[in-house]
């Protein structure tokens, strides 16, 4: 049997139905955390499913799903979670028709009443009307409540159910027990509207739930069922899941990309908006990128596929923000801590409220009729989706703008940043600098001293490394294999060339490492002057270190990046650069940025292994950091700083190690980033003020007398509707 590594974790999603306030969520999650080797679940109410953290693989589906059963509640396969999910419209109004239907002649006595008409049933038809809805339609709620009472907790399902199994009982031993001729008050009518507006309120929820899931049926329409494979018969259409790596596949002018690849025949224009928000499209010509999900424009190309399956990017997409609308948010687990005593805190209210009344002699009818009132007032839903349902908004309307958050603490912190630290290459840069100038030293041919430079970073990816490159290939420069090639993390790197000895990076380094620092003197300061970065190429020889090349590259910033940088300081945000470029460069480049190195606003000379270290110092200076940055090096301090926004241009190792990817790299997404979080945050608030406040008004009308029944089902299920309306306001949200 395969033994599980410890430090593995295995997830599984799992949807389920039937819950209906914060007490089903408790409920479930307890269950599941029971279970042997589950390490966490996480019950979203909002999405009505549960993502399982375990480390056993004793563990399977089955037994998760036989847990979520065994609490009282339904499993549901991917199938039917997404059939709910993409269900029309009008899809469970049937029972909330036919409950409107039968209990209509219920309540038209009432409106009758205000006209002096006296239109009430007999008491036969009134039964005869309710029963149904009570018991036929409303059996969801005895079933549901009997699962909470056996596990010995409460939720909404029981509340409604006792409560309106009073109302209907007490109707029943009025009628049975009225004298001969006398027509008693009854009342079926309220115990009936009650489970059919709960009903209509539930009903409500889900129709607004799916607009909430919008942004993710979004992203899994945008990739095509069917491919054209290039086979060695010709032209196949297959399905895309037997799409192998490898694979060469066409795609014709308006198609949508099925899978990543790269392209290798033919050009065309990329409209890639509704992955990264860019409205324009995007020129590609052999060798570039494709991204699953763009659409292709105005031509026939073949493409190489490179990723399939979840290793697309459009998968990795779609599972950020399933995770981010799936994991709870810090302050919902107060919200559940609350929402798991509440239904025990409301059933002692409703027999405190029965038993003052009877003591006041007001009767055990007016008695019950009150304490009712109390249980069907009572919601716990509106507590359960206050918090979710404004999540899922907020990242669903900032996925769809090329805002991806993967870490609801993140949206949650996001708002709170003062500090924004940013990465200078390739974040507030364009990150692809050029060979400027290059100087032989003195008795060295500037062609073949370049042709070893180049030779030396042949093999890298760092943006120096592929300017030199660039630069000795223009010249036509043959480039030979390094051998014994060895990194030197933040430094540069050596390796041995035509039985040569050579080092090249940092003029600092190569200094401590024994070369003359007066060769090239006059020269570095006028570059440094100009904002260059400096880095040489040296030959270790008996004689020590020997200066080949002086090296200068430029960059230029970001388009937007000078702009984007002075929004953020108008909304009172501190600015920091972070580079590893000496002061007098960084500096230069921090200007043309709009940075003030004066006011301590650029950090330099920093090594990516101290960038970590400079962000938690920002912190330990009481200060809410946002990091910002694209590169492998950035990752640490990504990790470091209370919210990571990297570039979705991009490593993937950034990504992951960032709370938050900005899609299209642009510098005017942090602030729109920081933005949704406070909206979003803003949302959560308003949404737990309203349920709490409902709470704390709505029982204690209800038990003083000021509201029956009928207005209390009413005043309940619009509370979780509102909620949902507030929470959806957020898809207006433009960046």
């Amino acid at each position: 049997m395969t033994q599980i590594n410890p430090e593995q974790m295995i997830n599984y999603d799992i949807g389920i139905g039937g819950m209906t306030c914060a007490s089903c969520v408790s409920r479930v999650e307890k269950a599941l955390q029971k279970v042997p080797g589950v390490t966490r679940a996480t019950v979203n109410l909002a999405t009505e499913s549960a993502r399982i953290d375990v480390q056993s693989e004793e563990v399977t589906d089955a037994r998760l799903r036989r847990a979520v059963r065994d609490a009282g509640y339904e499993p549901r396969s991917p199938e039917a979670q997404s059939a709910v999910a993409n269900a029309s419209a009008w899809a469970g109004f049937g029972p909330v028709g036919w409950g409107l239907l039968l209990s209509a002649p219920l309540v038209l006595p009432m409106f009758g009443s205000l006209w002096g008409q006296h239109w009430m049933l007999p008491a036969w038809l009134q039964f005869a009307l309710a029963t149904p809805v009570q018991f036929v339609l409303g059996a969801h709620f005895y079933k549901a409540g009997w699962h909470a009472l056996k596990a010995l907790t409460g939720n909404m399902d029981l509340l409604v159910s006792l409560g309106t199994t009073a109302g209907w009982a007490l109707s029943v031993w009025l009628w049975l027990t009225a004298p001969e001729g006398h027509s008693p008050h009854l009342y079926f009518e309220g115990s009936a509207v009650v489970i059919t507006l709960v009903m209509l309120g539930k009903w409500l929820e889900v129709r607004a739930k799916r607009q909430t899931t919008e942004a993710i049926r979004a992203l899994h329409a945008l990739r095509p069922d069917q491919a054209h494979w290039v086979s060695d018969d010709g032209e196949v259409d297959v399905p895309v899941d037997e799409i192998l790596l490898g694979d060469h596949i066409v795609v014709r002018p308006g198609e949508r990309f099925p899978l990543d690849g790269q392209l290798v025949e033919g050009q065309t224009q990329v409209d890639e908006s509704m992955l990264t928000g860019e409205p324009l499209p995007v020129s590609k010509t052999v060798g570039e990128k494709l991204t699953g999900g763009s659409i292709n424009g105005d031509g026939r190309v073949l493409m190489r596929v490179t990723a399939t399956g979840h290793e697309t990017v459009l998968s990795q997409i779609i599972r950020m923000v399933e995770d981010a609308q799936t994991a709870k948010a810090p302050i919902q687990r107060l919200v559940d801590q609350v929402a798991e005593v509440f239904v025990p805190v409301v059933m002692v209210v409703a027999l405190l409220t029965l038993g003052t009344w009877m003591f006041l002699g007001a009767g055990f009818e007016t008695a019950l009729i009150h304490a009712v009132a109390v249980l069907v007032i009572a919601c716990p839903c509106a507590l359960g989706l206050a918090t979710p349902v404004a999540i899922m908004a907020g990242t669903g309307v900032a996925a769809k703008n090329g805002i991806l958050i993967k870490d609801p603490q993140a949206l949650e912190i996001a708002h709170q940043v003062n500090t924004v630290a940013f990465d200078k290459t390739g974040t507030l840069t364009v990150g692809q600098p050029r060979l400027t100038r290059s100087i032989a030293a003195p008795g060295e041919a500037a062609e073949t001293a370049l042709m070893w430079a180049a030779s030396v970073q042949s093999g890298s990816e760092h943006p120096l490394a592929r300017a030199v490159v660039h630069a000795a290939k223009t010249q036509n420069l043959q480039l030979l294999p390094p051998e014994d090639l060895i990194a030197v993390p933040g430094r540069g790197v050596q390796a041995h060339l035509a039985g040569r000895q050579l080092l090249l990076g940092s003029l600092r380094w190569l200094h401590q490492e024994g070369m003359d620092p007066g060769i090239w003197a006059a020269e570095v300061q006028e570059l440094l002057a100009t904002g260059a970065t400096l880095s040489a190429l040296a030959e270790r020889n008996s004689d020590g270190v020997q200066g080949l090349l002086l090296m200068a590259f430029g960059d230029e910033p970001k388009p937007g990046a000078a702009q984007a940088l002075a929004a953020l300081r108008k909304r009172g945000l501190k600015l920091v650069m972070i580079s590893g470029d000496n002061q007098a460069a960084a500096e230069v480049m921090a200007r043309r940025l709009g940075l003030r190195p004066e006011d301590g606003e650029v950090l330099a000379d920093v090594l990516p292994i101290d960038k970590a270290a400079q962000v938690q110092s920002l912190r330990s200076s009481g200060q809410v950091v946002a990091m910002v940055g694209d590169g492998v090096n950035d990752a640490p301090a990504l990790a470091a700083a209370d919210v990571g926004l990297a570039m979705g241009n991009g490593t993937d190792v950034a990504m992951h190690a960032a709370g938050i990817t900005l899609m299209r790299g642009e510098v005017a997404l942090v602030g729109a980033a920081l933005d949704i979080s406070a909206r979003t945050v803003a949302k959560i608030r308003q949404n737990l003020f309203w349920a709490f406040a409902y709470n704390v008004a709505g029982v204690p009308l209800a038990a003083l007398g000021y509201l029956n029944p009928v207005i209390a089902g009413a005043a309940m299920a619009l509370s979780s509707v509102s909620v949902m309306a507030n929470a959806l306001l957020l898809k207006r949200w433009k960046p």
